[in-house]
C-alpha cells in the first residue's frame, strides 16, 4: 500500500507521507527534491498506512484516527478526526507562499581577524568571513493556517513576554540567552505540529494572519500529530516521533544551591557543611564558570591552586553531588583544548567555538571532559552558553524585537549553516550524552543547559530560562513561559530562583530592582515566592549574581524569611515520591509532569484565559504568588497589603485546599489567604498523593514510611514508581511500579501486583484527606487492598 503522495499546486510541490501511529508528514518546496533536515529531531518514524479515495474536488487520505483532505485545485489541506470533526485547516486560497532562498556559507581564512571579548555572558570571539558563497538553494516563505475560533494554542518554547495562550500573538523563534525554542505547537483540540526546520522562524496569529514564517530551509517540512483528542495521547505520539526522555537521577529533584560564583573548592565545601549543620536539605552544589587556569577560557582542566585534587570526594562524603559549568568556547594562548580542536578541523569560523555538528568535534569535546574533568568524579554538567552566538548582549537600550532577531540570527549564520542555526544545543547535548553513556555502568546523565529544541529531552538536558532580572514582572512572566516550554513536549525546565541580575546597571539586560540584594526585605519576599514556584518545577535551583542566595543570607534561624525558605525546601522533599513517579510517567508516556491546565481540562474554556496556574500531574493545581504583598523593591512597606489570591478551579471536579480545610466545586474562582509562608495548592478529588518522609538528601535511607493521602470524591488511579535512582538498570527492568486504584464507592485502595523486577518492600501509611483513620501496610509486590 503506497504511503506517499505528491502534487504540484501553483508552482509549489507538495508531498504527503503517512507515518506510524497516524502521523502525517507534510513537505513543500519549489523543486520537488523534498530535502529534509539533516539534523532532524525525529528519531524513528516508520512508514504508516492510509486508505486513499477521491471525492468531489478532494483527495482524501484516511489514517488511523485521522482524515486528511487535499483540495485538488489549491493543494490546501484540512484535518479531521475519525468522526469527521474538523481539527485544523490550511488557508483555502493560499496554503503556503514560497520563494527561492540562497543558503550561503561563510569562507574563513588563516588571515581572518578574530575579536575576543569577555562580558557578562562570558568570553566570546567573533570574526568576519573573507567571503560567502552559495552552498545550495532552499526556500523561505510562509505556511498558512486557519485555527478554530474557540481553541487555544501553546508551546514553541520559553521566551520573554509572559504569554500563555498564543492566540492573538506573535512569537519569534531563534536561540538566545533569554529564549529557548521548541518548535512544537499544541492545541486544546488535541492536535500538535512539529516544525522540522532549524532556521529562524516566526509564528503569527495576529493582524498579519495565522502562519509560520521561515527564514531559509531546505524545504517547508512539518508533522501533524493527533492522538485520541487528549493531551496525554498527543504527548505519547510526540514521544514516539522524537524519542523518550530518560529518568534523570533522583538527586535532580532535590534542592540545588548555586551562585555566580564560588571561587574555590573550599567555598563549596563550607557551603555544603553549613547546610548540613543547619539540617536544611540539599542535594547538589554548583560550581559556576572559571574553574580553569587564569586566562585559559573553557579549558577543561582545573586550576589546582583553587580546586585541589579530591575536592569532589570531600563533597560526596557530605552526601552532596557536584554540578560543574563547561562552555563550548575556548580562548587562551595555552589552551590545549582549543589547539586540538583547531588542529583537527573541529572549530567554527571564529576559531573559539567547537563544531557540535561534527561527530568528530563532539567526540573530541567529550574526551577532553573525561580526561581533564572526570578525574574529580563530577556528577552533573552545566552546559552554559549553548546558543552559542548572540549579538545584542550589550548596550543600554534593548533593540526592537525584529531587529534583535535580525542581528542575532545574522551573527549565528556567519558560523553555522543558516538552515540549522537553532540546532547547536541539540547536537551539543547529544555529544555530552553519548560521552557520558560510553561506559555501560556509568551513572545517569544530568545536563543543565540554556537552549533547547524538540527531542533534546532524550539527552537528559534540563533547560533554564536564561540570565533573567530580579523583578516581580519577570517572575509573573515565568509561569506561562515555562508552561509553554513544557507543553511542547520538552518536560525538563527550570529557572534561576530569585532572578540572575538583582541590581540595575547600564546594560539593557541588567535591570534588576533590588540593588541591596538580600538586605532588602522586598527581595527576600520575591525570593521566597520564586522558590515556592520552583518547588514544583523539574529543578529547584537558587542561582544568580550581585547577591548570595544561601538560606542564611536571608536572616537567622527562626526569622520569617529563613523559616519560609526552609519550609519550602522541606516541602520539595515531601513531594519527592510524587514527582519521581511523574518523571517515570514522562519516560513511559511522554507527558510532562508540569502541565497547562487548559490542555488537561480542554472542555473548560475559562482556563484558556488563565495564565498564572499550572498542574503538577493531573492531581495538583498550583497558583504561584507573583506579586508583592508586604514590601516593594527598596524595602518600602505596603500600606494596605492584600494577602488574598484568586484561584480559578477547573470545572467538573471538587478541589481540596492542600494547606487548609477548604473544599470547593470547580468552575469558579476561590479566594484564599496567601501569607508569605503559603503558596496556593489545590488537589483534585480522586487524587492519590504519595508524600515522602523528611530527608536531608534524596537518597538518604529512612525507616519512616511513605504517606499515601486519598482525596476522595470519585475513583482515581496513580502509578507509584521506584528504582535505584542513579543507574540505567531501569532500562533492563530493574524498577518497581505499583498501580494504585481508589474505588470511591467501596472506600477501598487497591495496590496491584508490581511491574518490574526490582523487589523492594514499601512501607505505606494510608489515610483519607480530612480523616483520622490510618492504615499501615507493608507492600511486598503482591496485590492487596485496604478499606476505610
Amino acid at each position: 500500500m503506497r504511503t506517499e503522495w505528491t502534487g504540484v499546486f501553483g508552482g509549489i510541490h507538495l508531498r504527503l507521507r503517512a507515518r506510524e501511529d497516524g502521523i502525517l508528514q507534510v513537505t513543500r518546496d519549489l523543486s520537488g527534491q523534498f530535502r529534509e533536515n539533516e539534523y532532524s529531531p525525529v528519531t524513528e518514524c516508520p512508514e504508516g498506512a492510509w486508505i486513499r479515495r477521491t471525492e468531489a474536488g478532494s483527495e482524501v487520505f484516511a489514517l488511523p484516527g485521522l482524515c486528511v483532505r487535499v483540495n485538488r485545485g489549491t493543494g490546501a489541506l484540512s484535518f479531521e478526526d475519525g468522526s469527521g470533526k474538523l481539527l485544523l485547516r490550511e488557508r483555502p486560497d493560499c496554503s503556503a507562499e514560497l520563494q527561492e532562498a540562497e543558503i550561503r556559507r561563510s569562507v574563513f581564512s588563516e588571515e581572518t581577524r578574530i575579536t575576543e571579548k569577555t562580558g557578562a555572558d562570558g568570553a566570546r570571539s567573533s570574526a568576519d568571513p573573507a567571503a560567502t558563497e552559495t552552498d545550495r538553494t532552499g526556500v523561505r516563505g510562509r505556511q498558512y493556517f486557519c485555527f478554530r475560533e474557540n481553541e487555544a494554542l501553546y508551546g514553541l518554547g520559553s521566551h520573554e513576554e509572559g504569554i500563555g495562550n498564543l492566540r492573538g500573538h506573535m512569537r519569534l523563534l531563534y536561540q538566545h540567552n533569554l529564549k529557548a525554542v521548541v518548535p512544537v505547537l499544541v492545541s486544546t483540540a488535541g492536535w500538535g505540529i512539529l516544525f522540522d526546520m532549524g532556521c529562524g522562524m516566526a509564528f503569527h496569529d495576529d493582524e498579519e494572519g495565522s502562519f509560520m514564517e521561515i527564514d531559509c530551509a531546505d524545504s517547508l517540512d512539518w508533522y501533524f500529530v493527533y492522538g485520541n483528542g487528549t493531551y496525554e495521547s498527543l504527548m505519547e505520539k510526540l514521544r514516539g516521533l522524537t524519542g523518550p526522555a530518560p529518568m534523570l537521577p533522583r538527586y535532580a529533584l532535590g534542592f540545588i544551591q548555586s551562585k555566580e560564583r564560588y571561587v574555590n573548592a573550599q567555598e563549596l565545601e563550607d557551603t555544603v557543611a553549613e547546610y548540613r549543620r543547619r539540617k536544611i536539605p540539599l542535594d547538589v552544589i554548583v560550581q559556576d564558570w572559571q574553574t580553569w587556569p587564569e586566562g585559559q577560557w573553557g579549558l577543561k582542566q582545573y586550576d589546582r591552586s583553587r580546586y585541589p585534587e579530591g575536592f569532589a570526594d570531600r563533597l560526596h562524603a557530605m552526601n552532596a553531588r557536584v554540578m560543574l559549568s563547561i562552555w563550548p568556547h575556548m580562548q587562551g594562548d595555552r589552551n590545549s583544548n582549543k589547539d586540538e580542536m583547531i588542529r583537527e578541523g573541529c572549530m567554527l569560523g571564529n576559531r573559539s567555538t567547537y563544531d557540535a555538528f561534527s561527530p568528530k568535534g563532539r567526540a573530541i569535546y567529550g574526551r577532553q571532559i573525561r580526561e581533564g574533568l572526570m578525574t574529580e568524579k563530577i556528577d552533573a554538567w552545566w552546559c552554559d552558553c549553548t546558543e552559542p552566538f548572540e549579538a545584542d548582549w550589550n548596550g543600554s537600550e534593548r533593540l526592537p524585537d525584529g531587529e534583535r532577531m535580525r542581528v542575532n540570527t545574522g551573527e549565528a549564520q556567519k558560523y553555522l549553516d543558516p538552515a540549522s542555526i537553532s540546532l547547536y544545543s541539540l547536537l551539543h547535548s547529544r555529544g555530552i550524552w553519548e560521552e557520558m553513556r560510553r561506559d555501560s555502568g556509568a551513572p545517569r546523565v544530568l545536563n543543565l543547559t540554556r537552549s533547547s529544541w524538540a527531542g533534546q529531552r532524550r539527552y537528559a538536558a534540563v533547560t533554564w530560562s536564561g540570565d533573567v532580572c530580579a523583578t516581580w514582572e519577570t517572575l509573573r512572566r515565568h509561569v506561562p513561559e515555562g508552561l509553554n516550554f513544557m507543553a511542547a513536549g520538552e518536560p525538563f525546565w527550570n529557572c534561576d530562583v530569585g532572578g540572575f541580575f538583582t541590581s540595575c546597571r547600564e546594560p539593557w539586560f541588567w535591570r534588576g530592582e533590588f540593588p541591596r540584594g538580600t538586605e532588602d526585605p522586598g527581595y527576600r519576599e520575591l525570593f521566597v515566592r520564586w522558590l515556592q514556584y520552583a518547588c514544583f518545577l523539574t529543578m529547584m535551583r537558587a542561582h544568580g549574581t550581585d547577591t548570595p542566595r544561601e538560606i542564611w543570607q536571608f536572616g537567622g534561624e527562626g526569622g520569617r524569611y529563613y523559616e519560609a525558605i526552609a519550609a519550602c525546601i522541606r516541602m520539595r522533599y515531601r513531594l519527592l515520591a510524587y514527582q519521581y513517579s511523574l518523571m517515570a510517567e514522562t519516560r513511559e508516556k511522554g507527558i510532562p509532569a508540569v502541565r497547562v491546565p487548559a490542555l488537561v481540562f480542554p472542555e473548560d474554556s475559562c482556563l484558556r484565559k488563565t495564565d498564572n496556574e499550572m498542574m503538577l500531574g493531573d492531581g495538583l493545581l498550583v497558583c504561584p504568588v507573583t506579586r508583592p504583598v508586604e514590601y516593594l523593591p527598596g524595602g518600602e512597606k505596603i500600606a494596605d497589603p492584600d494577602e488574598n489570591t484568586e484561584v480559578y478551579l477547573p470545572a467538573g471536579f471538587r478541589w481540596y485546599e492542600a494547606d487548609g480545610d477548604g473544599v470547593y466545586d470547580g468552575g469558579q474562582a476561590a479566594m484564599v489567604r496567601t501569607p508569605l509562608e503559603k503558596v496556593p495548592v489545590f488537589v483534585r478529588e480522586g487524587t492519590i498523593l504519595p508524600l515522602s518522609p523528611a530527608r536531608q538528601y534524596t537518597d538518604e535511607e529512612t525507616a519512616e514510611p511513605t504517606e499515601i493521602i486519598i482525596f476522595s470524591g470519585r475513583d482515581g488511579a496513580f502509578a507509584f514508581y521506584d528504582d535505584d535512582g542513579i543507574s540505567y538498570d531501569y532500562e533492563h527492568g530493574e524498577y518497581q511500579r505499583i498501580p494504585m486504584r481508589w474505588n470511591d464507592r467501596e472506600r477501598a485502595l487497591t495496590l496491584g501486583a508490581q511491574e518490574g523486577r526490582l523487589r523492594r518492600e514499601q512501607r505505606f501509611v494510608v489515610r483519607l484527606r480530612g480523616g483520622k483513620e490510618t492504615r499501615e501496610i507493608a507492600y511486598t509486590g503482591e496485590e492487596m487492598t485496604v478499606r476505610f
